[in-house]
């Protein structure tokens, strides 16, 4: 099936958007800004009923809030492999699973991510926050070798490393959790060089600001154009907080996570109306899955979505979304269906990059943005978090409808009534398959092939959506896995690398 728009159509209408707005267009600044494991209904402007979000609310209100926008990945690592290049995880070998300490691979350099794109047209581009796409042998895969000027964060996630040493407050308490042991503390890199392991958590957030804060005013003092990707800890389980957040929210260690969060949204907001570049800035939030519902309370919710973290059910992968730029976004809700692989092409029409001559899986939404045109998104196609070529794809989303060829449970969703979410529920072969209109169903519990498959244009979907897989299957080519390299302990980044005892020697900064 050809795809629909084709790409020279696309391009013109990038072309004909950027000349509308004038011979004296200025690139605008982007800040991406990804939430961990936060679930569909988690913020109050998505429902929640005692969450406490009120920086993420004023987008909402003021900017374009998605219903309808999807992660590529129910989990960490293929999702931001694919938010960074806007191709699928599995092009660029991002799969199965996510990496680890000691893990030898990483995102390849070859890829050409949303910050490489950006520095060919004379942007800053800083990182600040969880990497989570390789460390390697030598810093290899960090993020000053994949286009980004400046990084300050954790090359992986932060239950990578003991919980004894993710200290909450007060400093006497622990953090709830049981984290990985036998790796080494989690560290705060600055650049290829680490200056803290472990991380004193409680103050990390702030070094954050400072340093998110700086890039931003430096930038605009030398009337730069930058990209800040402001990759938050929050609200990955196990959750911690700072003094000013800890203990102030209903929704327990959780919703202070949460606060914490927001609070570093409008932090952000605030640091660029103080550099007088607000009105010259397109601010992006959503998040890389779904919640971790295994957790109970600690875990997040999807609200009225199905299963979560792990799953290629809608609470595995749909994902609040809201697109921020007074003056230019109309403030409004938008029911077209977008993805975080929209994000570079997106970007780079935005800021007049031509695209890289790869293929891409992401569609340019400025036309959306700004209100002078659709989504040119017509699909969705869902990997689990060990894809494979045998499978193919596990779902295909299709205008409001979506078909499930192939479903299984994660552990990541356990913890919920529904028995399709446990880790203990095999892959299973749907055939026919599973068919929801998400439009009237966006719980996925009423199978249309159940109750109307006799109907014209059941069938006529249930076609459709078998061509649509047969032709994405045939050709997607899987990249070389880079989470089968396997990991080596010499690779977990110790700034002692010869001390004793391995690994809990691992230990500098304050």
């Amino acid at each position: 099936m050809s795809a629909w728009p084709p790409s020279w159509f696309l391009a013109l209408c990038s072309v004909a958007l950027l000349a509308s707005l004038g011979s004296a267009y200025q690139p605008p600044n982007i800040v991406l800004i990804f939430a961990d494991d936060l679930g569909f209904g988690d913020l109050a402007s998505y429902g929640h009923p005692t969450s406490a979000t009120p920086n993420l609310d004023k987008m909402a209100a003021e900017g374009l809030r998605f219903t309808d926008f999807y992660s590529s990945s129910p989990v960490c690592s293929p999702s931001r492999a694919a938010l960074l290049t806007g191709r699928y995880q599995t092009r660029s070998g991002i799969y199965p699973g996510v990496f680890y300490p000691g893990s030898q691979g990483g995102l390849p350099l070859a890829e050409v991510t949303v910050a490489e794109l950006l520095k060919e047209r004379g942007y800053a581009t800083a990182m600040v926050g969880k990497w989570h796409l390789g460390l390697g042998p030598n810093g290899t895969f960090l993020p000053t070798n994949q286009g980004f000027d400046h990084f300050l964060g954790v090359p992986y996630s932060h239950d990578q490393g003991p919980c004894q040493n993710l200290t909450c407050f007060p400093p006497s308490t622990r953090c709830f959790g049981v984290c990985d042991q036998g790796v080494v503390p989690v560290p705060l890199f600055l650049n290829r060089s680490i200056v803290q392991q472990p991380i004193y958590f409680p103050h990390l957030v702030g070094h954050y600001h400072t340093f998110a804060r700086d890039f931003i005013t430096v930038s605009a003092q030398r009337k730069q154009p930058f990209f800040l990707y402001y990759a938050s800890h929050h609200t990955h389980y196990p959750q911690f907080g700072s003094q000013n957040y800890t203990g102030r929210s209903s929704r327990g260690p959780y919703g202070d996570s949460l606060l914490e969060f927001d609070g570093t949204v409008g932090f952000l907001l605030q640091a660029l109306q103080d550099a007088g570049v607000h009105q010259n800035s397109l601010v992006f939030f959503t998040s890389d899955n779904g919640p971790e519902t295994m957790r109970g309370s600690r875990g997040g919710s999807s609200g009225l979505l199905k299963c979560g973290k792990g799953t290629t059910y809608e609470g595995g992968m749909r994902e609040p979304a809201l697109a921020y730029w007074p003056g230019r976004i109309a403030p409004g809700v938008t029911h077209e269906l977008a993805s975080t692989l929209d994000i570079l092409p997106t970007v780079a029409a935005l800021a007049g990059v031509p695209l890289p001559n790869v293929t891409l899986d992401g569609y340019d939404l400025s036309p959306l943005l700004f209100g002078k045109g659709k989504s040119p998104r017509q699909t969705m196609f869902f990997y689990p978090p060990a894809p494979d070529e045998l499978f193919g794809v596990f779902a295909v989303r299709y205008g409001k409808y979506k078909a499930h060829f192939f479903t299984k449970g994660a552990f990541n969703s356990a913890a919920t009534p529904d028995r399709a979410c446990s880790g203990f529920t095999a892959l299973t072969a749907q055939e026919p398959p599973l068919l929801f209109d998400l439009e009237t169903d966006p719980a996925e519990n009423y199978d249309l092939l159940q109750g109307g498959a006799h109907k014209p244009e059941i069938l006529r979907v249930l076609k459709e959506t078998r061509l649509l897989k047969a032709a994405f299957d045939q050709d997607m080519a899987f990249g070389e896995s880079q989470l089968a390299l396997g990991s080596d302990r010499s690779l977990q980044p110790c700034c002692s690398p010869q001390c004793t005892p391995w690994p809990s020697c691992c230990r500098c900064g304050s």
